[in-house]
């Protein structure tokens, strides 16, 4: 049994220092910010009327997050494409911008690649690798993130720049008193959350422990609906656990007939529902009928709300409080949350493969 207040575990448990990104989150949405706001853009960028976020993974996710933070006042279609080559509406209007944190990702290089031959503005976010020598070699602007952690932990460094590169191409709206909301929420919150907050005043260690051996269902809607996923990955990579996540009111036409069987779900899935008081009452109205029939099979959810006023720093405090959530799941099934041995084991294989 880990003693999540035993601060001695954590230097044997995570000898990497994940629980040193986490708590430098705030830091890092600041700098990432603030070196965005000056990072050099072509100006005929501000004509594109199309947003395209190539990526995969940890990579990914900040383009998720912003395409639902930015739904309904940006002036056109943000979408992220996980995959292989480049959708065919990619056109001389779209921004393409390939987000890889190692520079080597091969299925948003293949994207990458395609969009060279293409007319469409194009922009990389990256520490380096083949994506930078790529972008440099065709004189592409390339912001280069100068942060050193899993690609997970550095979500600021693909969100932030993001979300300035859009606000500066006046795609969006200037989101500047959110941003500055957005980091005073989250230096509050942070240490009520890090390891040395004792349990009972530590909302992430107590989710930790109520989710400990189950398999972990995340809902979510609106602009939550890619924080669900992100607690999502957060649970498979940090924790090494079974999560998914749904979207409401989809799961409202689907899920909701499965409570049922196998009759011994509720001793070994958690239900985690993340809330928000910005979403429509429709949509808050289904929580409720939602939470209801989850009662009714046995389940009883967790409720977590978003904090702040505004949208992103209501999505940004679900964040972190799902990555500590991951981190302390993590501890307690013993495992090293910084490292990825599957992904590292189905990458050889793969480059095994193509050198056939």
């Amino acid at each position: 049994m880990v003693d999540l207040d035993d601060l001695s575990i954590y230097a044997k448990l995570d000898p990497s220092g994940m629980r040193v990104h986490l708590r430098e989150m705030p830091t890092q949405c600041v700098r990432a910010w603030e070196k965005a706001l000056t990072f050099p853009l072509p100006a005929d960028y501000a004509l594109a009327d199309k947003v395209l976020v190539l990526g995969m993974g940890g990579s990914a996710i900040g383009g998720d997050l912003v395409a639902g933070l930015v739904r309904g006042e940006a002036r056109g279609p943000m979408i992220t494409h996980r995959g292989y080559g480049l959708p065919p509406f990619a056109d001389s209007r779209t921004l393409v911008v390939a987000s890889s944190y190692s520079g080597a990702t091969e299925e948003t290089l293949s994207g990458f690649q395609e969009a060279l031959d293409r007319p469409c503005p194009k922009l990389a976010i990256t520490t380096g690798g083949p994506l930078l020598s790529l972008a440099q070699e065709h004189e592409l602007p390339v912001f280069q993130i100068d942060y050193k952690a899993p690609p997970r932990a550095a979500l600021s460094y693909s969100l932030m720049p993001l979300l300035a590169t859009l606000y500066r191409l006046g795609f969006v709206p200037d989101p500047s008193r959110a941003v500055d909301e957005m980091v005073a929420v989250l230096e509050g919150l942070a240490p009520a959350l890090a390891e040395g907050s004792p349990t009972e005043r530590n909302p992430a260690k107590q989710l930790a422990l109520r989710l400990r051996g189950r398999m972990v269902v995340i809902y979510g809607a609106g602009f939550l609906s890619s924080v669900a996923r992100r607690w999502k990955t957060q649970v498979n990579e940090n924790a090494k656990g079974w999560a998914f996540n749904e979207s409401l009111p989809e799961l409202n036409h689907n899920a909701v007939v499965g409570y049922s069987y196998p009759t011994n779900a509720p001793q070994h899935v958690a239900v985690v529902m993340l809330l928000s008081d910005l979403l429509n009452q429709p949509i808050r109205l289904r929580y409720e009928v939602t939470e209801e029939l989850l009662r009714k099979s046995g389940v009883e959810p967790e409720v977590i709300s978003g904090q702040g006023r505004r949208a992103l720093s209501q999505m940004m405090s679900l964040v972190l409080i799902g990555d500590y959530t991951s981190y302390y799941l993590a501890l307690l099934n013993g495992v090293d949350p910084y490292p990825v041995p599957p992904v590292d084991y189905l990458k050889r294989r793969l480059a095994e493969g193509s050198s056939r």
